[in-house]
């Protein structure tokens, strides 16, 4: 399936293919910011598409990931098991904590519990 826009939760979202290309460059996240132009407020990303920098804070290259969403006033919205990542750094489990409380960066696990977030907030 490739990337494509859905409505879920009425709310335009950019369902990213789990075996699309890698997001390992800010490049690469700033394609999908123009790809979620064609209707998307929301971008969920498989985490298996991210490369494994973007858990590993010291890089900085989750940082600079999440601030071109917010740039571009897009969610992104990490789909998919991190518990490994997770369990590996508490810097990391601390941002997670901190921006599933907030409204522009989250990490959820499936897309049944965006779906759920969304309606949340509508």
């Amino acid at each position: 399936m490739p990337d494509v826009v859905q409505d879920r939760a009425g709310v335009g979202v950019l369902v990213c293919d789990p075996d699309g290309p890698p997001v390992a460059t800010t490049q690469d996240a700033l394609d999908l910011v123009g790809a979620a132009f064609l209707g998307a407020e929301v971008v969920a990303v498989p985490a298996s598409r991210l490369d494994a920098e973007f858990f590993s804070l010291g890089t900085r290259f989750a940082g600079e990931v999440m601030q071109k969403f917010v740039n571009y006033r897009l969610r992104l919205v990490v789909i998919g098991d991190i518990s490994r990542h997770l369990a590996a750094s508490s810097a990391l489990r601390a941002l997670v904590h901190e921006s599933n409380r907030g409204d522009h960066v989250w990490f959820l696990p499936d897309l049944e519990a965006l779906d759920a977030r969304l309606r949340a907030t509508v």
